[in-house]
């Protein structure tokens, strides 16, 4: 596209592209936006170096003209959308990209693949928060997922409301708290379950949290409290009929005096599993492949589209797709939320076609206006704010603040219809 539109003359036109959803995967009522602020380090460090371009010659993938573009490309351009965290809903403006054609075109696969799988782990690690209702969610998933998916996949989880990560990666990257815990394989190196546990408090301490269900739970809980005392930290299970094992072991630690011994659960949940138990007096979960696949939608589904331009003349016009079941919708965007006492009711959506004089969207009396869309990189720069440790946890701050205007249908689990209708204006 790229030398098709250099050799039309049509490479430096100043267009605009939007990142956003048709629906929401597995019909949810929400999605939570993740993997901005890797979006804006990524944009910021494509380039085409010398191995790619010698590459690109040799297969004759493109011409001269094009190798010399790609030799000196930077994007100069801009960049604005909903902050990270920020819940969305079909149609949502997530990311605008402005630039020449050519500058923004070459970004649209960096940019979907960052956004796609970050959202699709931070909207289904929202759910998981939802069901455990305020009890501590650890994310687990490393083994479940390519290397560095899956310190990406730590990242949005912990925006999402995740408590920690066993991943040190994302620990020493994004400043994300982590967790550890010991296998089945730690128990079974030793010559007796005694041994292991010995073993594990000499080195962590009392506080530590003991795995009960390598061979029977019951004896693991006796022999865990019997080797650390009363003051045991915590055990985990990992198998079992979860919902009636988890009250056995809470009678069990309490009939020992391990009152204040936390149970962690494990093995294979979801937002489902972990709403099963909420009446059981769970402490703390454990979530690994459920989180990191997206719980049955890896991807969220965003798309990046071509919504305006500039024609011969040098205006402005919006341009969209007219494609059955795939029609976009053309021109500048910009969002607000809709609230009415504190409680989310729309998605404003106001389309700018970059005329002067038109008037503003009118707020009814009874509502006010959240602004969605905020400035994320000016000139091929990025907004520091954005990034870093630093970035992570103001856009997990914002992701508690966002779905706690949410309505209370929106948290349900059930498929259903998105939790806030689109108003286009």
């Amino acid at each position: 596209m790229v030398e098709a539109a250099l050799r039309s003359g049509r490479a430096g036109r100043d267009c605009v592209f939007e990142v956003f959803g048709r629906r929401l995967p597995g019909e949810r009522r929400y999605g939570v936006l993740a993997g901005t602020g890797r979006v804006l380090e990524a944009i910021t460090a494509f380039r085409f170096g010398r191995a790619e371009l010698d590459w690109l010659a040799d297969e004759r993938v493109v011409d001269e003209a094009t190798l010399a573009f790609l030799a000196d490309y930077r994007f100069t351009g801009q960049v604005e959308g909903y902050r990270e965290g920020e819940v969305y809903v079909p149609g949502s403006p997530l990311l605008t990209v402005r630039g020449t054609f050519a500058e923004a075109v070459l970004l649209e696969t960096v940019v979907l693949s960052v956004l796609n799988y970050d959202s699709a782990v931070a909207t289904a690690a929202a759910r998981m928060v939802a069901a455990a209702d305020g009890h501590p969610i650890a994310e687990m998933g490393s083994r479940r997922a390519h290397e560095s998916a899956a310190v990406a996949a730590a990242r949005a989880a912990y925006i999402a409301g995740f408590s920690a990560t066993s991943n040190l990666e994302a620990g020493r990257t994004w400043g994300i708290p982590t967790m550890g815990t010991a296998a089945h394989a730690f128990t079974l190196l030793h010559d007796s379950e005694e041994e292991a546990f010995r073993a594990q408090v000499a080195a962590l301490g009392v506080g530590t949290t003991l795995l009960v269900d390598t061979y029977d739970v019951r004896a693991g809980v006796e022999t865990a409290v019997r080797v650390a005392g009363t003051g045991l930290g915590g055990v985990r299970l990992d198998s079992g009929d979860l919902p009636a094992l988890v009250q056995e072991v809470r009678r069990q630690l309490d009939g020992l005096g391990a009152t204040g011994t936390r149970i962690t659960v494990t093995s294979d949940l979801d937002e489902h599993t972990i709403a099963a138990l909420r009446a059981a007096p769970v402490d703390a979960f454990g979530v690994g492949t459920a989180v990191v696949t997206g719980s049955g939608s890896p991807a969220a589904g965003l798309v990046y589209k071509l919504v305006a331009r500039r024609d011969g003349a040098g205006e402005w016009m919006p341009v969209a797709k007219a494609s059955t079941g795939k029609a976009s919708i053309g021109g500048t965007k910009r969002a607000e939320r809709l609230l009415r006492d504190g409680v989310a009711v729309a998605e404003r959506i106001v389309i700018d076609d970059d005329r002067d004089g038109l008037p503003e969207a009118q707020t009814p009396a009874d509502l006010t206006a959240r602004p969605l869309t905020v400035p994320l990189m000016r000139d091929g720069e990025p907004d520091a704010r954005w990034l870093g440790p630093a970035g992570v946890a103001a856009a997990r701050e914002h992701r508690a603040a966002a779905v706690a205007e949410l309505p209370a249908a929106a948290l349900r689990l059930s498929r259903g219809e998105p939790a806030l209708p689109t108003l286009s204006v």
